[in-house]
């Protein structure tokens, strides 16, 4: 199987101070990838690297194939890359509706135009409501998102995040201050929304990540240490000791935070 996204050798350092120390890694299509890892590992600064927010000390970062790594933000989001962040990003004076379509509307070919009535897209708002349905939030289409609950603002960014159709999605900590029944939503959301895309999360919640994930990738000090399915992670020595072990066995199965 084709890889959807592939790091080959990937390095960022700061001054002096390597925070990515060669990173390899090659994600199939279609597959639901998890990267854990201590705090400080370097997660949210691979993540800055693969979507453009960071320039790379050297390496490579293809998407389906092409190199991306040169590229600015929006573009790699062109190209089909989307990604959340670990503090929720919406726009809390727009409604629910309003805060999708836009992120509907560059997907559906608007470009930068003067003359176009926004009301006057219809494509563009049944693609919009199509997300908020998906989303759960259709009761709520209306309301400013900034009257959100937190959990419904993770959603509504989530929604944002598929709104444009990206066929790679990079969720940054999705269930991060969530209760245990709200995370418990989100990871149905996120299996429903994502079906049939490639999704990489950083996740600090183990419950999640072994719930989730088809395969994870363990980074500790800007290095890979192990990538294999959840049962193989869960049994790998090498693991356990840098960073799993600290949980209790049952937690590793379930319901641990870390």
């Amino acid at each position: 199987m084709s890889a959807a996204l592939e790091l080959r050798d990937v390095r960022k350092a700061f001054g002096n101070t390597e925070i990515i120390r060669g990173v390899d890694l090659a994600i199939p299509q279609g597959e639901r990838h998890a990267i854990i890892g201590p705090n400080g590992a370097g997660k949210s600064t691979l993540f800055n690297l693969i979507s453009g927010r960071f320039a790379m000390s050297s390496g490579s970062i293809r998407l389906n194939g092409e190199e991306i790594g040169a590229l600015k933000p929006f573009e790699i989001n062109r190209k089909g890359l989307s990604r959340s962040f670990q503090i929720t990003n919406i726009f809390h004076n727009l409604s629910v509706f309003e805060n999708v379509r836009c992120a509907v509307l560059w997907s559906l070919g608007y470009r930068y135009s003067f003359w176009h009535r926004l009301g006057a897209l219809k494509d563009t708002q049944v693609r919009a409501e199509e997300v908020i349905e998906s989303i759960g939030l259709m009761s709520l289409r209306d309301r400013p998102a900034g009257l959100l609950t937190y959990a419904e603002q993770r959603a509504l960014e989530i929604g944002i995040t598929i709104a444009g159709g990206a066929g790679v999605i990079l969720l940054d900590e999705p269930t991060a201050g969530m209760s245990r029944s709200e995370t418990a939503n989100v990871v149905e959301l996120i299996r429903r929304v994502t079906a049939g895309k490639t999704l990489v999360m950083v996740e600090h919640d183990m419950g999640v990540v072994f719930n989730l994930a088809d395969r994870i990738s363990v980074l500790v000090y800007g290095e890979v240490i192990a990538t294999g399915t959840p049962t193989e992670i869960r049994s790998n020595p090498a693991v356990q000791e840098a960073y799993l072990g600290g949980l209790h066995k049952e937690d590793v199965g379930g319901t641990a935070h870390a």
